[in-house]
């Protein structure tokens, strides 16, 4: 398995700072290292080198209209549960959703271990009993567990899920999704008022900050379950021997994309290699572009020019941009 030594051993042989067969120097390797932690951190920036998204999962509480994603958030989940290997077995839940893209921490969890996959869990406050493929190898005895999700950079979309009742009898997976639109903060302000109860939210401002983010919704809700899409951050690496998780293409384009900063810090690189560098770590980048490429979305339009909405009293309270 490919980890960051490899790729920081192979980006100083490209710029011929090692001869084959050479290793680096522990500074050597430490000074690359954080670099391409640099790397990855700007790439979580550049929207087309993201290769998913995440699908964060919570209840609403009724009359609550602010929610914080992050470590100390409160939208986390607590469970009881213990990892052998790869696999994370849960036994019972204590508040929250789990859901795949969580980080956890609880005694004796190694830091950085995210929930890869569902196996018999089926998490989503659907069945959150079962088995969970984690990142990270380890073993940890039966304790509480906390699975947070990162902060996002941003949040590109979201509906709220409503249970469905039959004679007063909730249906089981017969909840109905509505859309609920992401407002920049100019669009935030222009409802008039922010108090107004409702049935269920129609619309969401995030804020990030720091470590945490911040998700205000409108109107006041009072029942429904929240399902926001954001993308997948790159995790920075906490050690030269860590795993690197990715798929095909970014191993390539991590390696050459450290060569070009590492040039001008060994400056041994001739101008024949320094084209070829850049030329190559501009490859991999467009080839990783080309496959996260998004299709083309039709036309989208507000809901009050949909409707030819004029402005009356409504717009006060909304903005106008809500039936």
């Amino acid at each position: 398995m490919t980890t960051p030594f490899d790729i920081v051993s192979r980006a100083l042989k490209d710029i011929g700072a090692l001869e084959a067969g050479e290793v680096p120097t522990a500074d050597a390797a430490q000074d690359a290292f954080d670099m391409l932690n640099d790397l990855v951190d700007q790439w979580s920036n550049e929207e087309m080198m993201v290769y998913y998204k995440n699908e964060i999962v919570f209840p609403i509480v009724a009359g609550q209209t602010q929610y914080t994603i992050g470590p100390t958030g409160n939208i986390n989940a607590s469970f009881v549960g213990s990892i052998t290997g790869n696999i994370l077995t849960v036994t019972a839940i204590n508040s929250g959703a789990i859901n795949v893209g969580q980080t956890l921490s609880g005694t004796g969890i190694t830091a950085g271990t995210t929930i890869e996959k569902m196996l018999t869990g089926a998490g989503n406050n659907v069945n959150e009993a079962g088995t969970y493929q984690v990142s990270i190898s380890q073993t940890v005895a039966s304790t509480t567990i906390t699975g947070y999700y990162q902060r996002p950079l941003s949040i590109d979309s979201a509906f709220v899920r409503i249970n469905t009742n039959s004679n007063g009898i909730p249906i089981v997976n017969g909840g109905l999704d509505y859309p609920i639109a992401v407002l920049a903060l100019e669009e935030y302000e222009m409802i008039g008022l922010k108090t107004l109860n409702g049935p269920w939210p129609k619309a969401l401002y995030y804020q990030p900050s720091n470590t945490l983010g911040n998700i205000y919704v409108w109107p006041n809700p009072a029942q429904g379950e929240m399902h926001i899409f954001t993308d997948n951050l790159f995790q920075r690496y906490t050690s030269l021997y860590d795993p690197v998780l990715l798929p095909q293409g970014y191993t390539m384009a991590l390696r050459w994309c450290l060569a070009e900063r590492l040039m001008p810090m060994y400056g041994k690189a001739s101008q024949t290699q320094i084209a070829m560098i850049q030329a190559y770590a501009a490859q991999a980048k467009a080839t990783v572009k080309r496959t996260n490429l998004k299709p083309i979305q039709s036309a989208r339009f507000q809901d009050a020019m949909l409707a030819s909405r004029q402005k009356d009293a409504g717009w006060v309270l909304s903005g106008g941009f809500f039936r």
